[in-house]
């Protein structure tokens, strides 16, 4: 069982906003960094954003000013708020947990240094 789910995709035009969400079961360590991957057809999986136990953050260069990463302990939730979206944001956005102490080092790892537990993800479509 994935011990986590991805939601809040959707459909959206160039320059609009969405927030995804990332809710952990109990499963999980909580206080593991978190981060969001996102994966466009054809394309290998890349992480654009992670976030620590301290609540610092890291971003990839393509999102870093638009994006901002979030988490809440009470909710056991880890959030993604995605602003000026531009259609190379397209793509199905994953979460994962990995006992990473920062996020800037857990960003620099593949994906596949992360975890081989992965959710369905969520489908974020940006049009001109």
């Amino acid at each position: 069982q994935v011990p986590y789910v991805e939601s809040g995709g959707g459909s959206v035009q160039t320059g609009g906003s969405l927030t995804l969400s990332c809710s952990a079961t109990s499963v999980i360590d909580f206080d593991y960094c978190w981060g969001w991957f996102r994966q466009a057809p054809g394309e290998e999986r890349e992480g654009v954003a992670a976030i620590d136990f301290d609540r610092n953050a890291a971003y990839s260069d393509s999102v870093a000013g638009r994006f901002n990463i979030t988490r809440d302990a009470v909710k056991r939730t880890v959030y993604l708020q995605m602003t000026a979206l531009e259609p190379n944001d397209t793509g199905i956005y994953y979460c994962a947990a990995a006992p990473y102490r920062s996020a800037a080092h857990a960003l620099g790892d593949s994906w596949r240094t992360w975890t081989s537990l992965w959710g369905q993800g969520t489908q974020v479509t940006v049009s001109e």
